[in-house]
Formats: C-alpha cells, structure tokens, sequence
C-alpha cells in the first residue's frame, strides 16, 4: 500500500458555524465534537490506512498556517493554499497532477476535513476496499447508508443485488432531492449518500479530466513537476483561470463504469451545521447540550457554546447560543441551516472584522 496516497480538501469556509467559525479559523480547524479539530480528526482516523507523510492537503491562504500548526506530522510541503478558490475539481486536478509527477502508480483518495465518522475500524475496512478497487483502474466513490430521507446531500444509486463492502456498479448520481424522492430514495434500499471520498489512479483521473473538463486539464498540464522551482509561480498563474466546478459535476456524473462501494452504519455526519453539533453530543434528560457552563430551567432541547461566562436559560426551547468575544449567535435550531446568511449580510455591509 505504499503507493495509496490521500488528499484532504480543507478549503470551506464554514460559514454555516459563524460565529465561531471564520476566514482564518474555520470550521475544519475548530474542536466542535471532541477535543481535536476536524481536520486532526480526519487524519487521526486514516492514519492506520495512511501515515501522515503520505497525505496531502489542500485549503485556502487563510487557513494554511493554522492547519500547519494543528498538523506538524504532516510534511510542510505537503499543505497547500490554492491561489484561489474554484470548487473540486480543480482542486483534485491538482493534486492528482502533483502526486502523478512523483509517483506515477500512485492511487488517490480524496475526503473531507469536516467530517466525523463515530465507526472508525469499521470505516477503514470500506475505505481499504475502494483503494483495492481504485487500484485495478476504477473510479470509485463511497456509498453512506441513508438513516434518513435527507434532502440536503445527493445521492449514489447501486444496481440491484449490490453488497456491503462489495465494490458495485454505480447507475447514476442524482442532486439533492426533494423530500417525496428522498423517501423513495431510502426506502428503496439502493440509494445512497454521496459524502464526497473519490478512489482513482492518478493516470485514471487526469484523463478523465482531459476528458470532461479539458481547458482545465490543459492548464494543470503546463505545471512543471513540483520539484521544480518554478512550481508555485506557475500555479499562482494558471490556477485562476482553471473552471470553477465541482468534481460531481466535472467527471462523476459523466464517466463511464464508476464503481461504488455501499457502506453500512459507520457513524458518518457532515457536521453541516451547529444543530448537526446538538445531535452528535450528549444530552441531558431535557435534551439540553452545554459545551460551557450552563443553566437550563424549565427549558428543552437547547445547544449553549460560551467559554468563560455562565449562561442560564428560563422557559426557553430549541434554541443555538454560540458566544464569542466580538459576536452573539441566538436561533432557532430549526434555522441553524440559515446561519450562512448572516455571513452574507455582514459581507454586504463591509464588516470584515467579524468575518
């Protein structure tokens, strides 16, 4: 296995974790389950597949030194900042480009840093499946079973018959649902959530890119090999000018003979959200969640977050209190998927020191 390498996107913003969550402190380096940030989670749990010298992270300008303080045994050279952001298809490109330039039989895996997974073991036998399967020239992805008729992910679709762990054809991706779909979805057993981990070659997904994406191919083929000192000017370059365009839309839906591996219950959450945070903490008998000291009388179903002051609720219900030294976030739990337009509204009126 030492030609399985692993590319971490950590770009987002996470603006749906504002106040705690900002442009040098975002949601993947925040401790908002457990006592590790995200990003040292996702590499915690892959490191029995892949050590630390064989990952690779992408992320923005504003997020590279924090990740490379939280991340010292991963290889400095290892964490990049994209010149700018253009979704994940560049972003892949990239990577596959550099890792094909320094070791042609190298077979990629891309995940998330914002995501937990409470079945780590478990986790890691489908992940060992995918990379054997990657590495026999497929492009494959990963199928999370649905425990609900979700209809904020997309979903993987499996031909009849498809087994867990067993690498399966893929019939077709489909966007976000609407909540009838959705039920039909899980209900029908071979529908599952698209949580965004891809398995190829390297040679496997830079000639699908020339493929379906082949003005973007072009520029990443003019990069020189990244040892070379020209590397990073040419990057800050020609990277701008590569599509901005997921690697869903890119290549997914368009390849041919994309292979799914279907897992079972491994504990997997995007964290999309603080009432995402609620669920996955302990609760007491009132379902209250108190990541600070709190007092909650004659209320229910609350998520408090405020280092360093007490904060008591009276008769209150279903309610997200984030505390921080320059902003106060109060909603409603069932809004806590709205929480980006804050961020939108602060934009507009200019307020960068709260971004």
């Amino acid at each position: 296995m030492a030609n399985y390498y692993g590319l971490i996107l950590a770009g987002g913003r996470g603006t749906r974790f504002w106040p705690r969550s900002r442009r040098s402190h975002s949601k993947q380096v925040l401790s908002v389950v457990g006592e590790r940030s995200l990003i040292q989670q996702t590499v915690d749990r892959l490191r029995p597949l892949l050590p630390p010298e064989r990952l690779w992270i992408l992320t923005s300008t504003h997020l590279k030194d924090e990740i490379t303080r939280q991340l010292p045994e991963v290889p400095r050279r290892q964490i990049l900042a994209e010149p700018v952001p253009r979704n994940t298809a560049p972003a892949i490109g990239l990577a596959g480009r550099i890792l094909h330039s320094l070791d042609p039989d190298a077979v990629m895996g891309v995940f998330s840093a914002d995501q937990v997974i409470g079945k780590p073991a478990r986790y890691l036998r489908f992940l060992r499946a995918a990379y054997r399967a990657a590495a026999q020239g497929h492009i494959v992805v990963l199928g999370i079973q649905p425990r609900w008729p979700e209809t904020g992910y997309g979903y993987v679709e499996f031909a009849e018959g498809a087994r867990t762990g067993q690498p399966s054809p893929v019939v077709r991706f489909h966007e976000k649902p609407a909540l009838a779909a959705a039920r039909r979805y899980v209900a029908s057993g071979r529908f599952y959530w698209n949580a965004g981990m891809f398995f190829w070659r390297t040679p496997v997904l830079l000639e699908a890119l020339a493929c379906h994406l082949p003005g973007t191919a072009r520029l990443l083929q003019t990069l020189p090999c990244f040892t070379d000192r020209g590397f990073s000017a040419r990057l800050q370059e020609v990277f701008p000018k590569c599509e901005k365009i997921s690697i869903d839309y890119a290549v997914l839906e368009k390849a041919k003979g994309v292979l799914g591996v279907p897992c079972d219950e491994i504990g997997w959450s995007d964290v999309g959200s603080w009432n995402a945070v609620y669920e996955l903490l302990p609760h007491d008998a009132d379902g209250n969640v108190a990541r600070s000291e709190a007092l909650f009388t004659g209320s229910r179903g609350n998520y408090v977050d405020a280092s360093g002051k007490l904060v008591a609720l009276l008769g209150v219900q279903d309610l997200i209190v984030v505390d921080t030294p320059d902003a106060l976030l109060v909603a409603d739990r069932a809004q806590a998927q709205r929480v980006g337009g804050i961020v939108e509204l602060l934009e507009k009126r200019k307020r960068e020191d709260l971004l």
